[in-house]
């Protein structure tokens, strides 16, 4: 089948983003597009979500914060006022 070329506007970030992955997985950006193509047409649906996210990296700091609450570890106290809270941080 003769190929076309399409033109796409995207933020820079987003093709440099997209670019690195692919490459870290031995694909092209073309592969990625004609990939997204194809299952389009295969299932005649686009997703989209408006539920975050958690990245890794936040899910396990979470993780840690849940730990430490439990252990009642790494807490502050409750402020009344931001006078309060001023004075104990300055004692830290």
């Amino acid at each position: 089948m003769p190929k076309i070329v399409i033109s796409v506007k995207t933020d820079k970030e987003v093709k440099e983003n997209v670019q690195k992955i692919a490459e870290e997985i031995g694909i092209s950006l073309s592969d990625v597009i004609n990939a997204s193509l194809r299952n389009f047409i295969r299932t005649r649906e686009v997703r989209f979500s408006d539920i975050p996210q958690i990245i890794p990296e936040f899910e396990k700091f979470l993780g840690i914060a849940e730990k430490d609450i439990k252990n009642k570890k790494n807490l502050s106290p409750v402020f009344k006022s931001a006078e309060e809270m001023r004075e104990y941080l300055s004692l830290l």
